[in-house]
């Protein structure tokens, strides 16, 4: 793939509806198993922006801890902390692949975001999540390794993403129009475009 000329390879307007089979069975009527996930470059969070995320949730009733922590996860990736090496375009490209390389086989991508210190995924797994995230981490980290040199790249150390990932469960049809309307709007609430399609790490990107 050409990487300066990268651009999604799916209908970035399609929202998943079951897989294109024709299956013995009714599909299930959402909610499927779908799953947001958030990877973090290793020094996109500062240790005391962690601890203090943890005490504002603890501080939260727990029937809405879930919902808080993901939105101020979300506020405190947004302040761009660390090296911010996915606004590097070829780092960024090369996530785009891995996310891309197991697509319609181990999940179905339904909407992603790239940011500079974070990724956003929401996806249907039909394979282990953790072996699913552990090859993109494995793919990108090696990409970045073999390359930081002759790209000049400003990395955080032989470790490129945490170690754990952020996840939740959609429960329902409005959750998850919800959510992908939330996950393409990142790059907007950053203040690094106007628009979500202007953003061109996005399932929302449209070129032209």
């Amino acid at each position: 793939m050409t990487r300066d000329r990268f651009s999604p390879r799916f209908t970035p307007t399609e929202v998943w509806k079951g897989w294109q089979r024709s299956p013995q069975k009714a599909e299930r009527a959402i909610p499927y198993d779908l799953q947001l996930i958030t990877l973090r470059l290793a020094d996109s969070l500062p240790p005391c922006a962690m601890q203090i995320l943890q005490e504002e949730v603890r501080a939260q009733p727990p029937e809405e801890r879930v919902l808080f922590r993901r939105r101020r996860l979300d506020h405190h990736l947004q302040q761009g902390h660390g090296c911010c090496l996915l606004a590097h375009p070829n780092m960024a490209a090369e996530v785009a692949d891995a996310l891309e390389s197991q697509n319609r086989k181990r999940y179905k991508l339904i909407a992603w975001c790239i940011m500079p210190n974070h990724v956003q995924v929401l996806l249907e797994p039909t394979y282990s999540t953790p072996r699913i995230i552990q090859a993109w981490k494995t793919a990108t980290t090696h990409w970045m390794q073999q390359n930081k040199q002759s790209l000049a790249l400003d990395t955080p150390g032989r470790m490129l993403w945490m170690r754990d990932y952020w996840d939740r469960y959609i429960k329902d049809e409005q959750d998850l129009q919800q959510s992908i309307q939330e996950l393409q709007n990142t790059p907007v609430a950053a203040g690094l475009c106007e628009k979500p399609k202007q953003w061109r790490w996005s399932s929302a990107y449209e070129s032209g």
